[in-house]
């Protein structure tokens, strides 16, 4: 798995149309905090019970067709790197991961968008 910056992602993705974004947070955080724009939700686990979800690599080789390339964000890059060795285990080749995710890492004062991440980039995003 290679990883990107926001904008590094944010660049591959304009110069690969054929790559598949997918935003791997609980369905609540891409609709209420926001998420990327041209993302599309595929939790990695989500409520009720915030297990790993059982069917997400079968999901994301629908999505991707199994061999285009998958950039997957989160809200802070760690469980898009858990979601992201999941699809290696399951033979795909092509995946990228989002450091610093949507909304980056806490500050000192436990508030996150201040240090770094996709929002904190700049980078284009939608709240639905």
């Amino acid at each position: 798995m290679e990883h990107f910056t926001p904008k590094q992602a944010f660049e591959f993705l304009q110069s690969s149309p054929e790559a598949v974004f997918i935003d791997v947070r609980s369905e609540m955080e891409f609709l209420f905090v926001g998420h990327p724009e041209g993302a599309i939700l595929i939790p990695w686990y989500d409520a009720p019970d915030w297990e790993v979800n059982p069917n997400f690599a079968a999901h994301v080789k629908i999505a991707a067709s199994m061999n285009r390339p998958v950039v997957l964000i989160c809200r802070s890059g760690r469980r898009s790197v858990e979601a992201g060795e999941a699809l290696e285990n399951a033979g795909m080749t092509q995946v990228y991961n989002v450091l610093h995710g949507f909304e980056g890492d806490l500050d000192e004062h436990h508030h996150r968008n201040s240090v770094n991440g996709w929002r904190f980039e700049g980078l284009p995003w939608v709240q639905t």
